[in-house]
């Protein structure tokens, strides 16, 4: 694992950063050699790259969705 210093992590966090996500080696930040953080790659995403329509087919409609859900007496505010 590669280590870096705090100093010269935060003058090219950007650059670090994006060495990290493209060869998804890790990298230790120190501060007067102790570790401070460590930067990691992101895990896979298991979000699908097409994500529009991927729900299509899975809902399920169960009662009448037009008519209302209580009775117009429950409400107060009509009675008037």
């Amino acid at each position: 694992m590669e280590e870096i210093a705090i100093s010269k992590f935060k003058a090219t966090c950007l650059s670090v950063l994006e060495n990290v996500r493209k060869t998804g080696k890790a990298v230790l930040v120190t501060r007067f050699g102790d570790p401070v953080a460590e930067v990691i790659p992101p895990r896979a995403s298991k979000k699908p790259k097409n994500w529009v329509g991927s729900l299509a087919g899975t809902g399920e409609i169960k009662g009448d969705l037009v008519s209302p859900a209580s009775d117009e007496d429950d409400w107060e505010v009509l009675r008037r």
